[in-house]
């Protein structure tokens, strides 16, 4: 095999389309640009931001969050249930920094609320911003003890 026998596989390569060269090649005429208008003409291309005078999508983005009211206030809790803290050693004690050496929570400044689904083994001493009524009365059944940490609107990462 010489140099001047390779080629591409069969299928692989298309012939260009050739525009504007006569009725009989298939794309004479108008070439496919459809008549008349600025994008028919020579040079006659928009950038793309532009949108004819109407307000581009771009500029639109910022104020099209969704439906409905978002309050600016809210704030976000990480929930994590009762049944992940079995994890932990009998007695020891929970707070949002063991959490996240547990990789149970993403960083130790997130507001952590303790939820009651599903059950727990053992006493622990835990230390949240947050607990629901059902987790107050399992880890208390459990003989562990609860502390509410404090917490400030705005003191915390909010979303």
């Amino acid at each position: 095999m010489k140099l001047h026998d390779l080629k591409p596989a069969e299928g692989t390569t298309k012939r260009r389309k050739r525009v504007g060269r006569g009725i009989a090649a298939g794309q004479g005429k108008t070439a496919g640009r459809g008549t008349k208008g600025q994008k028919a003409r020579s040079g006659g291309s928009l950038r793309p931001y532009f949108e004819g005078g109407q307000l581009p999508l771009v500029r639109k983005l910022p104020f099209a969050r969704g439906v409905g009211f978002r309050d600016p206030w809210r704030v976000e809790f990480t929930p994590v249930n009762v049944e992940r803290l079995n994890g932990f050693r009998k007695g020891s004690s929970v707070t949002p920094e063991t959490l996240v050496e547990a990789g149970i929570i993403k960083r130790a400044d997130e507001l952590v609320v303790i939820l009651g689904n599903g059950e727990l083994a053992k006493p622990l001493k835990i230390s949240a911003h947050r607990f629901s009524a059902s987790a107050k009365a399992k880890i208390e059944a459990a003989g562990g003890e609860i502390t509410e940490l404090p917490w400030q609107r705005g003191g915390y990462r909010t979303r």
